[in-house]
């Protein structure tokens, strides 16, 4: 019953959106782009943090006006960055941090523009690397890893940002081509041709951002570091091939297949996969 109502709204805020398009385009435009950009959950309670994160020193960064939340679980030299995606937290990284703790490293995370504590009600992959760069360029950590857009954004990152701090990355079940997120959204909410067009726009002079352009392929054909893309097949969030499109393009990387995990790719034997790529360097060098 929740699903039904759920698609009845969507298609009911569709097609008031493909109306104000013929009489009102800005106002059109302006909700089109608040519920693509806008998460809806993910949001967090200081008062009432998970116990991970409770567990982890709590950090507050300002930039431009902004304000975002970082966590550290301190250890050795060796660092890692973790990188959520949309509508989540750094609180979804609880099972992994068990496998890096063993390794004894410091583990960092942050909650993104609009998620966790972090402040802002937008949410988009330029200023998510913004934030990500001052946390490299402050804590130089060695390897990150990333999940769906939290994946996205980090070869976002490292083709637009490009250094010598990180070694390896880690993709988990990310979306490839911009292209496909926005005509999924279109399709979810039944939007005319008139509000595609209209967002197009609006990507271009805001970010700078030609859609057919902002691919993950074509951010990770840059990257010279190693890396690690994994993928479930039955991945219903993100189609399994944009995956294997990355991987196409990046060429010192390494593509895992998984079946049955979704989107969430929480397991023991891919956590104990990535573990040994980042650690192992007999693993690594191959």
């Amino acid at each position: 019953m929740q699903r039904l109502f759920t698609y009845i709204l969507a298609k009911l805020i569709g097609l008031y959106i493909n109306i104000l398009s013929y009489t009102s385009p800005q106002k059109a435009l302006r909700l089109a782009y608040k519920y693509f950009s806008n998460p809806r959950e993910g949001r967090l309670l200081k008062d009432s943090l998970p116990s991970v994160l409770k567990e982890a020193q709590a950090g507050i960064v300002t930039h431009n006006d902004f304000i975002f939340q970082t966590y550290t679980w301190k250890g050795n030299d060796t660092k890692v960055l973790l990188v959520h995606g949309w509508e989540s937290n750094a609180a979804r990284w609880k099972l992994f941090i068990t496998y890096l703790k063993k390794a004894g490293c410091t583990i960092i995370a942050l909650d993104a523009p609009a998620h966790g504590l972090s402040s802002g009600t937008e949410f988009n992959i330029p200023q998510y690397a913004e934030f990500i760069d001052i946390i490299v360029q402050r804590e130089r950590p060695q390897y990150m890893v990333g999940h769906s857009l939290g994946g996205a954004t980090a070869l976002y990152y490292q083709s637009h940002y490009p250094n010598t701090i990180l070694q390896k990355l880690v993709i988990m079940g990310a979306p490839c081509d911009f292209n496909s997120i926005l005509h999924n959204y279109i399709g979810l909410l039944s939007l005319n041709s008139n509000v595609f067009l209209l967002l197009k726009k609006h990507f271009f002079d805001h970010f700078k951002i030609k859609t057919e352009e902002f691919s993950g392929s074509l951010f990770a054909a840059k990257i010279k570091i190693k890396g690690l893309i994994a993928h479930d097949r039955n991945d219903k969030t993100v189609a399994f091939k944009e995956g294997k499109k990355i991987a196409s393009a990046w060429p010192k990387a390494e593509f895992v297949e998984t079946k049955g995990l979704g989107h969430s790719m929480h397991d023991d034997k891919l956590y104990t996969k990535i573990y040994s790529f980042l650690f192992d360097s007999d693993s690594a060098d191959k």
